[in-house]
């Protein structure tokens, strides 16, 4: 499809801010009011009909799909984005490792303990450890502490936390992106950390390669989302 739109604008709306193409505001891809939480998201949004050139991309359109999504998925069925969330958190990836006289063990000891401690501290709650891939279910408290914790986020919250659990198996994980000190790259890693152990010891092929720069790039897109929604 052809650019069909010269200007670029963002202008204030009731509840928000929207996207306005040759000054016509933008509408979901289900055909609702695009109104965005906040000027940095709309911006961000903007860029990306800015920097389309004469024939449009749609693979490049990457915030205004998860903003359409946000609008038109998250916030017509809030309960069933948060159970697909909260299933991350019964069988977070960080909360099962390998069989503690093995060396991967130590590494998981290493990277994934401090990452889960801190969300224990945050939330008031104590997360099982496993060792091995028998299922140890979480308790009914901190399953419950962490459900009030997603409840409390906002529909482009919930969209960008849903991308960032499936994309690393761990809500754990997607709960401290949303923190001011977050260091996504590294909390990405942490999410694969079994497999760079694995290329540690047998290398890297070409696909899995690609498929892993893709999936980090797509985790920072889903954090710099959020951020964008925090303003």
């Amino acid at each position: 499809m052809k650019r069909f739109w010269n200007n670029v604008g963002v202008e204030p709306r009731e509840g928000g801010w929207q996207v306005t193409l040759d000054a016509r505001p933008i509408k979901t891809q289900g055909g609702k009011p695009q109104i965005l939480p906040t000027r940095d998201l709309a911006d961000l949004l903007a860029a990306e009909f800015a920097g389309q050139g004469e024939k449009i991309d749609p693979k490049a359109f990457i915030f205004r799909d998860l903003a359409d999504f946000a609008i038109d998925k998250v916030r017509e069925d809030r309960e069933a984005h948060l159970a697909k969330l909260l299933s991350y958190g019964e069988t977070d990836t960080l909360c099962y490792r390998a069989d503690p006289d093995e060396p991967l063990y130590r590494r998981q000891q290493e990277v994934w303990e401090p990452i889960v401690t801190a969300c224990e501290a945050a939330h008031g709650i104590r997360l099982e450890r496993a060792s091995g891939i028998i299922h140890r279910k979480q308790s009914d408290a901190a399953l419950a502490a962490l459900r009030a914790r997603l409840a409390s986020e906002d529909d482009f919250t919930l969209a960008a936390l849903v991308t960032l659990t499936s994309l690393g198996a761990s809500l754990v994980v997607a709960l401290a992106v949303l923190e001011d000190s977050a260091q996504t790259d590294a909390l990405f890693a942490a999410t694969n950390l079994e497999e760079d152990w694995q290329v540690e010891l047998w290398g890297q092929d070409h696909e899995a390669e690609v498929a892993r720069k893709a999936k980090l790039e797509a985790f920072r897109q889903a954090a710099r989302f959020a951020e964008a929604v925090r303003g």
